[in-house]
């Protein structure tokens, strides 16, 4: 009995303890942004292909892949900027009522994700991927290749946001801050997609068109939260 009674006078202790830090300790918060333009664009360009037997279908979609393959290096795209991201061998049916299910033979897909260093090259990427047999084009994004300088000015303005907010909170309600006993940081990856997507069967377009492609600009997104003493 004397041990249960030390054991729960401890916990006692403990969270009164625990409660009264809490009590004197706030909370403050601010943003910082920064915007910058990217300079990496990302896309998805595949090839999907349809053949009765596994050899025949392995080598239609391994030519079409390697002639997109071969067009985006000639325009002077890295080898370390392309990038095999799927390649998947399904057999094919299809289902009648009188007969049930007919094998079809077998349907393959492959993609390669390209990153682009120099946006004038997007147009031609896309224009030449396609017409080399590539009928499957994923959603085009634009991201910033190293973000942390950019992330670090957007968390010096946050750091400074909080610290006034932090001023004006003690002048407003009379309480005196301490020192900072807590960092929190919360940080939104810039990373944006035109949303454009389009799967042309089999066929391979007549894409001779360059489109024309506008970038923008990111935002850089940064949160500081600031935890004080109160004396």
């Amino acid at each position: 009995m004397g041990v249960l009674v030390f054991f729960v006078g401890q916990m006692f202790l403990q969270q009164k303890a625990i409660d009264q830090q809490n009590v004197n300790q706030i909370t403050v918060s601010g943003e910082g942004k920064v915007y910058a333009k990217p300079d990496v664009a990302v896309v998805s360009l595949g090839v999907t292909t349809t053949a009765i037997t596994v050899a025949d279908v392995t080598t239609k979609n391994t030519d079409k892949m390697n002639a997109v393959i071969e067009a985006i290096k000639n325009l002077k795209i890295d080898e370390k900027d392309i990038q095999t991201t799927n390649y998947n061998l399904t057999p094919l049916y299809n289902w009648t009522e009188a007969a049930g299910r007919i094998f079809q033979g077998y349907t393959l897909d492959q993609n390669v994700q390209v990153k682009i260093r120099d946006f004038t090259k997007i147009g031609d990427v896309l224009s030449q991927g396609t017409t080399k047999g590539a009928n499957l084009v994923g959603d085009l994004q634009f991201t910033i290749d190293n973000p942390e300088q950019f992330k670090e000015q957007a968390r010096a303005k946050a750091i400074v946001q909080a610290k006034s907010n932090a001023k004006n909170l003690s002048d407003a309600s009379g309480v005196r801050l301490g020192k900072i006993i807590n960092v929190y940081e919360n940080y939104i990856y810039p990373m944006y997609s035109t949303n454009t997507k389009s799967g042309m069967g089999g066929a391979a377009p007549d894409a001779t068109a360059i489109p024309t492609i506008q970038p923008g600009q990111q935002e850089i997104d940064v949160t500081i939260n600031l935890t004080y003493q109160v004396k």
